[in-house]
Formats: C-alpha cells, sequence, structure tokens
C-alpha cells in the first residue's frame, strides 16, 4: 500500500517515508499508510505582485503608487536600523542597467533641440601652461598634432576628435582614473577605456617617426661641450630604467617581472639618447628580472650601431664582447678589482663619464613627466605599454626640439 501510494516507478531497495507524509505524523492503527503531499495535491503557489506602470503622459499619481511608495520607505529604514556600520549600501542611481527605470514625466515642455557637441579641450586648455600640464606639448604642438591625426579618426564616435586626442594624453602624462576623466569630459567610463586604448594603437603608428636614429654627422654637429673636450666619437648614452606594474595574480607573471633593485613587480626598457639629449631608441618592456646585458642583446639595439661608433654606459653594461664584434667601443666607468682603490687616472676618468651620462639620465625624467611611466601601471594596460612608450619617447623628442630651436 506504501508503494501504490507513493507510486514510485522505481522504488529503492530500503524505503524511508518523511512523517509529513503522515496524518498523524506517523503510522498508526487509524492511518497507517501515508496520504498527504504525495505529489498529487500540490500546496498553493505563491503569487507574485502585479506592477502597475503609468503612462509617460499620466501625471498623477494613483493611491495605489503613493501607498508602494510609503510601503519602500519603510522597508528601507527598517534595513538602515538594522545594518552595522560597516555595511556598504549600493546607489540605485549609479547602477549600469537603466532599463528598469519608469519614463521621465514631462509637463507640456518640448525637448530642446540637438545641438553638435562642444569641444570640451576649449575649456580645458587655455594656454601653454595648461598644454604642458595635460598633455606634455605646447598648445600649438597639440593642435598641430590633432591636425595630424585628424584623418586616422574614427567616423562611429559622436565625441570631437580633439577630445579623444586630449583624452588618452591626459591618460598618459597625468594618468588620471577613468572615472576622473569620464566626469570631465562627460560620457561613461567604458567608452573613456575603449577611446584611450584605442588612440594609443594610433598614435603609435603614426608617431614612431619621431623617434629614430640621427646619422653620425648630426650627431658629431651637435655634441655638448661635455663630450667634445673628452668623448667626441660618443653616438650614443645607453641606460635601463624601469616602471612599476601592478601585481599579477598569474605566479609565472609574478615571478618574471620581479625586480630585487624596486622589491616589486615591473617592467624594464633601455633607452638611448644622444648626446644632445635626443632620445633615438627605446625598447621594449621586459620583465624586471632582466639583465642590462640580456635587454641590449635582444631588444635590436646592437642592429642601428656602426663600426668605429661609441656607446656610453653603466657598470651594468657587461656588453663588451657583443659590442667589440661589430668593432664598436664602450666607455664605462673604471672598476676596482679585488678591492683596491681607484688610481687617480681612473676617478678623472670616471667623473667626467659620469658628467656626461647625466644626459641619458636627463631624458630618462623626462620621459618620466608622463605619470604613466613613473607611477604603477595598471594591470589593464600592461597589453599596451611597448605602444606608450613609444608614444611618450616621441613627444618628449617634439617638445625637445621646439625648445633648442627656441620655439
Amino acid at each position: 500500500m506504501w508503494l501504490k501510494n507513493i507510486n514510485l516507478k522505481k522504488p529503492p531497495k530500503t524505503l524511508y517515508v518523511c512523517s509529513i507524509h503522515f496524518v498523524d505524523k506517523k503510522p498508526t492503527e487509524e492511518n497507517p499508510h501515508p496520504t498527504l503531499w504525495l505529489g498529487y495535491v500540490k500546496p498553493p503557489e505563491k503569487r507574485r505582485r502585479i506592477l502597475k506602470r503609468i503612462d509617460s503622459s499620466t501625471v498623477r499619481r494613483t493611491s495605489d503608487e503613493l501607498h508602494e511608495m510609503d510601503q519602500s520607505e519603510e522597508l528601507c529604514s527598517t534595513q538602515k536600523l538594522t545594518c552595522d556600520a560597516q555595511t556598504q549600501w549600493s546607489d540605485p542611481g549609479m547602477e549600469d542597467h537603466t532599463y528598469s527605470k519608469r519614463p521621465s514625466i514631462t509637463l507640456g515642455i518640448s525637448a530642446p533641440s540637438p545641438e553638435l557637441p562642444h569641444p570640451v579641450a576649449d575649456s580645458i586648455l587655455k594656454g601653454d601652461a595648461d598644454s604642458l600640464l595635460y598633455t606634455g606639448i605646447p598648445l600649438i604642438v597639440f593642435h598641430t598634432l590633432v591636425s595630424c591625426l585628424q584623418p586616422f579618426a574614427p567616423t562611429s564616435s559622436s565625441m570631437p576628435v580633439v577630445d579623444q586626442v586630449l583624452m588618452a594624453l591626459m591618460k598618459l602624462r597625468q594618468n588620471f582614473v577613468m572615472a576622473d576623466l569620464a566626469q570631465r569630459f562627460k560620457t561613461s567610463q567604458g567608452q573613456v577605456s575603449k577611446t584611450v586604448g584605442m588612440w594609443i594603437d594610433i598614435m603609435s603608428e603614426h608617431t614612431k617617426d619621431l623617434v629614430l636614429w640621427l646619422p653620425r654627422e648630426t650627431i658629431k654637429a651637435t655634441l655638448p661641450k661635455a663630450f667634445k673636450e673628452h668623448f667626441t666619437n660618443t653616438t650614443c648614452v645607453i641606460d635601463c630604467t624601469e616602471t612599476v606594474l601592478q601585481k599579477a595574480k598569474n605566479l609565472d607573471s609574478r615571478s618574471e617581472s620581479y625586480s630585487h633593485y624596486y622589491a616589486s613587480n615591473t617592467v624594464k626598457y633601455l633607452v638611448a639618447v644622444s648626446p644632445s639629449g635626443i632620445i633615438m631608441f627605446i625598447s621594449d618592456a621586459y620583465g624586471g628580472k632582466c639583465s642590462d646585458r640580456y635587454i641590449t642583446q635582444n631588444s635590436g639595439f646592437l642592429d642601428y650601431l656602426r663600426a668605429g661608433d661609441e656607446v656610453m654606459g653603466d657598470r651594468g653594461f657587461t656588453v663588451r664582447d657583443l659590442l667589440e664584434e661589430r668593432r664598436v667601443n664602450l666607455i664605462i666607468p673604471t672598476f676596482t678589482r679585488k678591492g683596491c682603490q681607484l688610481t687617480n687616472d681612473g676617478v678623472t676618468r670616471t667623473r667626467r663619464i659620469a658628467h656626461a651620462r647625466i644626459h641619458v639620465e636627463r631624458a630618462i625624467r623626462r620621459l618620466k613627466v608622463y605619470k604613466i611611466l613613473s607611477q604603477t601601471v595598471p594591470i589593464n594596460l600592461v597589453t599596451k605599454i611597448d605602444k606608450m612608450l613609444k608614444i611618450c619617447a616621441g613627444l618628449v623628442n617634439l617638445r625637445g626640439q621646439l625648445i633648442s630651436s627656441g620655439k
């Protein structure tokens, strides 16, 4: 009788029936068999409350809506009383989805006619001081750069091209967060992220000519005084610098980018400048654990050298054998061997090299003016770090050439 009442197609070998299926909560003489809640008679389902939506043309609120608002206010007040101080409440006004919001009610006021968007750049960049602060280049150079990039701008965006370029340069120059840029340019964070990433790709492609290897005649014609006296054949000064990287979740990526010198995760890249201070080469970004020799050998820097050149570097560049294969001389400070002190000639030579090597340090300092390279690079921009290095180096050269020419 139990199997018949339960109506199982494949009953188990050992059958147990819950007490809820018996009238007396257990088998008795009067009700020995399970008869309740066996799947034939279902309990009543809970009905959902029907939401009443008003038409956009209706202005007066009904009494039902006012009653619902009163109930929601009571519920909110009850929640505030029962929650502790550490609870973070989400602001409904900041939610991304707006399809659940009710349509706004208009009182016979006609919507204004759409107008062309006014560039935000006009209110931000009012002079060279503002332009240098937000872009790193003078105002006239910024407008020239925008006019050169105008043909490559996408036609689908409703934002003016000058605002799009300014947004990307502000991210590189001041490293503003996406929410800040979204508020400044009156758009969404997703649109800001998309625009910045797109223009980094465009600018890196069309500004790569700003970083080029100067001819030997041009380098000798622009030698500073510190090189003319003692290092007349110097072609370039090289050095490696690092930028702090946001810690990755992948353990392999952490180990590859960990720098013992900075005690953090970094990216490392090689910078080669002319004696006059122009950045002639900047390598791709490597992990912080890579040595100076490895980056010099694999970055493509050696392909630009010719026989008879001289390269000035720091003690960490143990690449003399690589340069001698190309008949290139390496100038580095004198080493001390077996704890001995430097001779008078060694001290004098080291001071002269340090006096000349300061040019690459100054170039790196101008490069680090762009805070995207001097601050922690977010993990979502790691894939574009190589392109950002090329753009920042090109902008540094562009400003340096204008300053040296007196413009």
